[in-house]
């Protein structure tokens, strides 16, 4: 964790700028880097999610003010360059391994009724597994399609922003292994927030508002309207 006075570039699928002010700068063991004001509660002003490449350097002459410079670049091309002017405090400190979060009874027992109803995401799909594992933690499911393509899904109760971001770091990870190849992405909640929709369309995941109670069988078709 680092508070510094800094100026920040993004470029990328977009580009964007931060002047030099105080900020929170977030450097995690999985590689990613996040910016932070003092607002926004949890949201960044800018990030970097793994994976990526971390390098230090000193800075250029027109760089002016900084006195040290973090270029972080994802295996896309996107690259956040920091322009460290001052630093006011600088801390590292070792986490223990997570045991993730815990599901709740509804959200756990979603998983278990979409497992068992894998032709909810498309005509053709089975389940492989449930908890399908990752080196950063498990995935809620894993499915295959008629034609063998593999999909993951992560299954919330309500759908944000942070549920998008947790299974893009996975799908990052599982499209390495050729074993899987080019895993498709599915997010599926009893209610999917418009940023988190907006944000996974961009990464090419699908989203999918699933009924609890007609899972459960517990809808009756005559109260409906249509």
């Amino acid at each position: 964790m680092l508070i510094a006075r800094c100026c920040v570039d993004y470029a990328g699928r977009l580009t964007a700028h931060l002047p030099y002010a105080k900020r929170l700068i977030i450097l995690k063991a999985d590689g990613s880097v996040s910016i932070h004001a003092d607002d926004r509660a949890y949201k960044p002003l800018n990030w970097m999610s793994p994976p990526c490449k971390l390098t230090v350097r000193p800075p250029e002459p027109d760089e002016v003010d900084a006195t040290e410079v973090w270029e972080v670049e994802a295996r896309s091309g996107d690259r956040l360059v920091i322009a460290i002017a001052e630093v006011f405090h600088d801390h590292q400190e070792p986490f223990e391994a997570d045991p993730g979060l815990e599901k709740d009874g509804v959200e756990a027992h979603l998983q278990e009724l979409l497992a068992a109803n894998p032709t909810i995401f498309g005509n053709g799909y089975t389940l492989v597994r449930r908890e399908y594992q990752t080196p950063i933690g498990p995935v809620d499911l894993l499915l295959r399609d008629a034609a063998g393509r593999y999909t993951a899904v992560e299954v919330k109760r309500r759908g944000e922003i942070d549920g998008v971001e947790q299974l893009t770091r996975y799908l990052d990870l599982m499209r390495r292994d050729p074993l899987l190849g080019d895993v498709a992405g599915v997010f599926a909640a009893q209610v999917i927030k418009p940023q988190a929709r907006t944000l996974a369309t961009d990464r090419g995941i699908s989203c999918v508002v699933v009924d609890y109670d007609a899972l459960r069988g517990l809808d009756d078709p005559s109260d409906r309207l249509f």
